[in-house]
């Protein structure tokens, strides 16, 4: 979603909140009239967190010294996985006259780290490109053939043997990343030629489709998804992971008073599965904490980016993504726009922001992995209220929780039980006869017993 490089980004138009039919594999409407009734949420199967949350890290912008310190702070989350962004017009601002010493060293340094990786490739080098001879953002056009990028992405796979997943380019749906319109066809055949030359030289590494903006909606087609688009020619049949970027103003919706993001998500997510896509990943999702001049998201500062994150944390621990992959490492200096260049859980210096000082303390309350929980019985619940259940590897009991009114829940059948603010990072024990009554926060808290 983000810029490259020495580029500003230009704020997008928003083109949520989705009222679309999706029609891979079948029909299905999302009602606007959606309320946050209390929702209580218990997954039923197993996560381990190094599996299933990464980061975006943009190393190519930091010098090895600065990436190798953000990658420490990282490890030290007990997380694996990363998602790197390539330009190819960096790597190969002339034909074959290639420029990837910085990448080498980054391979080689990412392969010492024992780090997982996803590597996507997007924007056109500039002999190959179609924008308009002499115009702007000539890296943002599709290029004439799109055999060319594919030989490019077999060449970078055949020389980085150690890189787990590759990604054909980003955000194909906006008119941003494909200029002049997103063109489902077009990408269509620039992701099938990328899957043949992948599987030439790199059989067994993941491939994963184009990350989409939000939910694919083709902003230059009304009611269009990308999605749809590419199931009509059958992309489906290739195997590919299918990703999308789920941002929204807040952690749970676009609107006050929705649950949007819990529907929406289940809605696309099913429908990809019934269309024969098993693998879904969420490759972009976060908020910025950036001071203004305000470009889209609102302002919520550092702390709201600590909050916003663990609340959307923990409704994307039950929803059905193989892997998710937060927005972002580090923040960026002023190459990118205001908002873009503060997504990051570590400040330009390398150092922890409030975000990831609760991130690492909500994944030292879970445990490294979390097994299938059961809601307990709950009293006395406000309607914006959200829970989600888990069992601890010690076989304690968890239950996340949260709501935008507030107020003082009853859990009748706990009488002891520790109460955690990763916020704050403080605890506090409750006992009570008749059952616990912790006090709900606007923000995540975390219940033990």
């Amino acid at each position: 979603m983000k810029t490259r490089p020495g580029l500003k980004r230009r704020p997008l138009l928003r083109y949520l909140p989705l009222v679309a039919v999706l029609a891979l594999g079948g029909a299905l409407l999302l009602s606007e009239q959606v309320d946050a009734t209390p929702i209580n949420l218990a997954p039923d199967r197993t996560l381990v967190w190094k599996e299933y949350l990464g980061v975006n890290a943009h190393f190519l912008w930091f010098t090895p010294q600065q990436y190798r310190k953000q990658i420490a702070a990282y490890k030290q989350l007990g997380l694996q996985w990363v998602r790197v962004d390539l330009h190819w017009d960096r790597l190969e601002p002339t034909e074959e006259g290639y420029q990837l010493s910085t990448l080498d060293e980054l391979d080689r340094t990412l392969s010492e780290s024992k780090l997982k990786s996803l590597f996507y490739l997007v924007g056109s080098a500039p002999f190959v490109t179609t924008a308009p001879k002499g115009g702007p953002f000539q890296d943002q056009y599709p290029p004439r053939d799109p055999k060319v990028f594919a030989t490019r992405m077999a060449m970078l796979a055949q020389r980085y043997p150690n890189i787990d997943a590759w990604q054909a380019w980003n955000e194909q749906n906006i008119p941003n990343n494909w200029r002049p319109k997103p063109d489902a066809k077009g990408y269509g055949e620039l992701l099938l030629a990328t899957h043949q030359a992948l599987n030439q030289v790199a059989p067994d590494k993941i491939q994963v489709m184009g990350g989409m903006a939000y939910y694919s909606q083709m902003p230059t087609q009304r009611n269009a998804l990308m999605f749809e688009k590419l199931g009509e020619l059958g992309v489906q049949s290739l195997g590919m992971v299918a990703a999308y970027h789920p941002y929204s103003e807040t952690p749970e919706s676009d609107e006050p008073g929705k649950n949007e993001v819990l529907l929406r998500g289940k809605q696309l997510n099913d429908m990809l599965h019934g269309a024969g896509l098993k693998r879904i990943w969420a490759t972009e999702w976060g908020w910025s904490s950036y001071a203004g001049p305000k470009e889209m998201q609102r302002l919520i500062g550092v702390d709201g980016q600590a909050d916003y994150t663990l609340r959307r944390l923990a409704l994307m621990s039950d929803q059905d993504y193989e892997r998710i992959f937060l927005f972002a490492l580090s923040d960026l200096d002023s190459r990118a726009s205001a908002r873009d260049q503060h997504y990051g859980l570590l400040d330009l210096n390398g150092e922890p922001k409030p975000v990831y000082k609760a991130l690492a303390r909500f994944l030292e309350i879970t445990g490294a992995r979390l097994k299938p929980g059961k809601t307990p019985v709950l009293e006395n619940l406000p309607d914006t209220f959200y829970s989600v259940s888990w069992t601890r590897d010690d076989g304690k009991r968890l239950l996340m929780f949260w709501s935008a009114k507030g107020g003082t829940i009853r859990l009748p059948q706990v009488q002891q039980a520790e109460l955690y603010d990763p916020l704050s990072g403080t605890r506090a024990s409750l006992d009570a006869a008749d059952g616990i009554q912790p006090t709900v926060k606007s923000s995540l808290q975390i219940l033990v017993w």
